[in-house]
């Protein structure tokens, strides 16, 4: 079965120069909201592949009373919010605004991440984030190759619109051996 071209576009690196990456600097994305609220279930598959029995992943009665229900583990913050490849009504995923920034370079890789948690995150909520594109700093010579870190954050909201987190990313995007 082909697939829709559509969903082959949605997360292709945009492409351009450091220049068209500055005018992008401050950007801040729409709101994306997830497709589902956080569920018990995630949470407990999460926890059981990393083998993790912290009581407020498992027993609901314990994480109710101390946190208002199973807490959802910090590193699965962002992956309420990643958007399915592919949705039967066909709409399109949303690329994050890293993938959207137009740079040289075809790799990615997570430089440094730092997450702020401010209110936890459990189940049943429902979580919005909007990211922005904080910085892109001028073309480095690494042993990867040459390429720009680019600096995002990502400020995650609960329904009732409090901030429950703020990530901040660094990544390295760069094309392999370029320069090295």
């Amino acid at each position: 079965m082909d697939q829709d071209p559509r969903y082959r576009q949605a997360y292709q690196l945009a492409f351009g120069t450091y220049e068209d990456a500055l005018r992008m600097v401050g950007v801040a994305s729409e709101p994306r909201t997830a497709a589902s609220p956080v569920s018990a279930a995630r949470i407990q598959l999460f926890a059981a592949m990393v083998h993790d029995g912290n009581r407020s992943y498992w027993d609901a009665e314990f994480a109710r009373e101390r946190w208002g229900g199973l807490l959802a583990p910090p590193a699965l913050l962002m992956g309420w919010l990643i958007p399915p490849p592919w949705e039967p009504a066909g709409r399109p995923p949303v690329a994050g605004i890293v993938l959207r920034v137009p740079l040289p370079g075809t790799t990615f890789i997570n430089a440094a991440n730092e997450v702020e948690f401010l209110q936890p995150v459990v189940e049943g909520d429902r979580l919005t984030v909007i990211e922005e594109l904080l910085s892109v700093a001028p073309e480095k010579q690494t042993r990867l190759g040459v390429g720009h870190f680019v600096q995002t954050q990502e400020t995650f909201r609960r329904e009732d619109g409090v901030v429950v987190a703020i990530n901040r990313n660094t990544l390295f995007r760069f094309t392999p051996g370029a320069g090295a």
